[in-house]
């Protein structure tokens, strides 16, 4: 791993001197968020200071949503994450981690590889706006996760025995919010079923009746007008996206904190590489498929054909957010697996590999009882 090298600030970057810091009352280093405590505490001494409004007042601004067209015309072109910071990237999966208390990672928190080099790209330059602090603590996670290895019967027992909690880490990860009014019309064929009875011969040459169901075809349209409202596009490549989405939804809408250095002093924080047009696309990608499914929901009936939707979205606006992850990376073999947890619902998904010789004995078993109660069923 090379040296990260120092970060210099853009000119229209915020100085550290408009940065307030919440030092230590008794041994005056910077104070860290800490999960189990729910408080700001020193990392040195071990004082806390108890989280209260007073607190969050001094320590950040107030969360604002950014208007998405003015930044995709006029991108921002500081980044004022409050303090120096080192950035690398994993050469093996690609995430690139921020850390901004003077720290450098041995191995990647995401996959585990030794491959990690510094990163210096001055593109990015959206700072993170809000934050979803930690609310579970590395132990209460620790036992969740070992719940879980211990539920998955077909899981090699090497895998099962193994101290793989030893590699969790707790990492804020990248992601988008997006608002947006929208006003949509709609035409469609709405389909009424009805029924007739008609006569029908079975196989014995018997006269049957049977009921055969029909649609009725009308002219259907409606409006419809919907707010969205921090819908969520995630900013990361460091998590696999599939499980990803098995542990959100993160509460954007009530739990967030405007950003402080002091929620991320001492955590990894994954830089985002999907960058905000791409994020907006993907958002609006994603109105659409609701929209649809909203109008098809209004047309009236049984089915319909034929929808054809007409929208237009207003007041779209954006907030870049971190929000908390735990992870273990780990290889079996020669593929990596991730289990992740939600760092403030707990909620757990993870990839594992399957141990084939208990499939073949758990089928082998399955095979021998269908055998003993065929063999019952024929000599009963």
């Amino acid at each position: 791993m090379t040296d990260t090298s120092s970060y210099t600030p853009a000119p229209d970057e915020p100085k550290p001197s408009m940065v307030r810091k919440h030092p230590c009352p008794e041994c005056g280093a910077n104070l860290e968020w800490n999960a189990k405590a729910q408080s700001l505490k020193c990392p040195y001494c071990g004082t806390i200071v108890p989280w209260s409004e007073e607190v969050r007042e001094e320590l950040g601004q107030a969360i604002v949503e950014q208007d998405l067209a003015e930044a995709l015309s006029q991108p921002p072109s500081g980044r004022g994450w409050g303090q120096q910071r080192n950035e690398v990237q994993c050469q093996n999966c690609r995430a690139i981690s921020v850390f901004v208390d003077g720290r450098v990672a041995q191995r990647c928190d995401f996959c585990g590889s030794p491959a990690i080099v510094a990163h210096e790209d001055g593109s990015d330059a959206i700072t993170p706006q809000s934050i979803l602090p930690f609310k579970i603590s590395d132990g209460q996670i620790r036992d969740k996760i070992r719940q879980w290895y211990g539920s998955r019967w077909f899981a090699p027992n090497k895998l099962k025995h193994a101290a793989l909690t030893d590699t969790l880490h707790g990492v804020y990860l990248p992601y988008w919010t997006f608002d947006a009014y929208v006003s949509a019309t709609w035409q469609a064929e709405a389909g009424f079923y009805y029924y007739t009875t008609e006569s029908y011969r079975d196989a014995s040459g018997n006269t049957q009746t049977r009921q055969v169901r029909h649609t009725r075809w009308e002219s259907a349209s409606g409006q419809l007008k919907h707010f969205f409202d921090d819908e969520l596009v995630p900013g990361t490549v460091g998590v696999h996206a599939k499980l990803l989405r098995a542990v959100e939804p993160f509460p954007t809408t009530t739990d967030l904190q405007p950003y402080t250095p002091e929620f991320v002093r001492g955590w990894t924080v994954e830089r985002y590489q999907v960058d905000l047009h791409k994020a907006a696309t993907l958002n609006e990608q994603d109105m659409d498929h609701q929209v649809q499914a909203m109008c098809a929901h209004q047309v009236p009936g049984d089915t319909h054909r034929n929808l054809r939707v007409q929208r237009q979205y207003a007041g779209r606006t954006f907030k870049h957010v971190l929000v908390p992850i735990w992870v273990v990376g780990y290889t079996y073999g020669s593929k990596n697996y991730q289990i992740i947890a939600n760092g403030y619902t707990a909620q757990i998904a993870g990839e594992r590999p399957y141990s084939w010789v208990k499939i073949f004995f758990a089928v082998l078993c399955a095979v021998l009882v269908l055998l003993t109660v065929m063999t019952w069923v024929q000599n009963s």
